[in-house]
């Protein structure tokens, strides 16, 4: 198969996983992206990839084939009929490198958007991309958010032992491997990511969580992450909640909340449904920074998480309350050793531009 055009423009999202009580299942994607152009040489006999790099992981990452969107385009283009491509691929990092805020599942995400568009017109197969990005990175909370944008939950489904699918009355099957499911944000949402000059390494973090969790601590998280889908978009549990007692809800939002009160229930449900006792506790001596950090923000009412696997913390909340949540971290950011992101919520994912 030949490719469809010669040069592909991709941006991908920072997204943050877990979210608190949502352990390996829930992701965020952030409006804060890695650009990444893939121009094809003209010369057949280039079939190497000639990478360069500007931004975060300037200084470190590798500019050959074992860079992670090189990798992971290979395999991508093997995978949707691509032969050997020789390219050159312009690199404009943001995301911070091993900081828990996605960019392994970035840069698997870029590598297979990439390949996608160069070998078929027209829009992304999201779904695709998805199975195989989550298929590579092993898990699906931040290559979910980094495809669809917004809020997402995945699992992944296990069938009986030679069963490949289960049939649904009425639907499609639904086959064995990763899912997600794509939940709306109210665009008054907002995060606050604080980044540390220091780094935690995911394989790291997920060796300090234990083998056995208390039957109680389970039933914790599960009562919090049910309520995140809610928090994320108050306006339809208010409308929700007023219909059934026959208020007013033109306009999709009942009339008779007030915007006060619906920031009010907000964020009192973003903080609770933060809450965690699956694997924040057992990862805070790792990153005893961000976790003084977050208990700080926490005595304050603020809805604060690691971010992913750490060390980024993240805030969030319903309003502008960028001053409130400065303040709080103030001595952290004079220190020199943390810089603030105030980010609005990505709600389109991966793009990618041809031409």
């Amino acid at each position: 198969m030949n490719p469809v055009t010669r040069r592909v423009h991709v941006r991908v999202p920072a997204t943050s996983a877990n979210l608190g009580s949502g352990f390996d299942t829930v992701g965020l994607a952030l409006d804060y992206h890695d650009e990444l152009t893939f121009t094809l040489s003209d010369d057949p006999a280039d079939t190497d990839a000639h990478v360069n790099i500007e931004g975060e992981g300037a200084q470190t990452l590798p500019r050959n084939e074992t860079h992670l969107v090189v990798s992971t385009f290979r395999r991508a283009c093997r995978t949707f009929g691509l032969g050997r491509l020789g390219f050159t691929l312009e690199a404009h990092n943001r995301i911070p490198q091993a900081r828990g805020m996605g960019s392994s599942a970035e840069a698997i995400v870029a590598g297979i958007a990439a390949a996608a568009a160069f070998a078929q017109e027209g829009e992304l197969n999201r779904s695709a991309i998805f199975d195989l990005a989550a298929t590579i990175e092993g898990h699906p909370d931040n290559v979910a958010p980094a495809v669809f944008g917004g809020l997402t939950v995945s699992w992944d489904f296990s069938t009986a032992e030679g069963v490949g699918s289960v049939p649904i009355p009425g639907g499609e099957p639904l086959h064995g491997g990763f899912h997600t499911v794509n939940y709306p944000v109210d665009p008054a949402i907002t995060a606050a990511v604080f980044v540390p000059d220091y780094e935690l390494s995911t394989e790291k973090a997920r060796q300090a969580l234990p083998a056995t969790l208390p039957y109680r601590d389970a039933v914790y998280n599960v009562s919090r992450v049910g309520l995140l889908p809610a928090a994320m978009n108050p306006g339809v549990l208010a409308a929700a909640t007023t219909a059934s007692d026959g208020s007013d809800t033109d306009g999709g939002v009942a009339a008779s909340v007030t915007p006060s009160a619906l920031a009010a229930t907000a964020n009192t449900l973003l903080y609770t449904a933060t809450q965690d006792k699956l694997h924040q506790p057992y990862r805070a001596a790792l990153m005893e920074p961000s976790w003084n950090l977050i208990e700080r923000f926490r005595s304050h009412g603020y809805a604060a998480a690691v971010s992913g696997a750490g060390p980024c913390v993240l805030v969030l909340h319903y309003g502008d309350a960028r001053e409130a949540i400065d303040a709080i971290a103030a001595e952290d950011l004079a220190s020199g050793h943390w810089r603030a992101l105030h980010l609005p919520i990505d709600t389109t994912g991966v793009t990618v531009e041809r031409g």
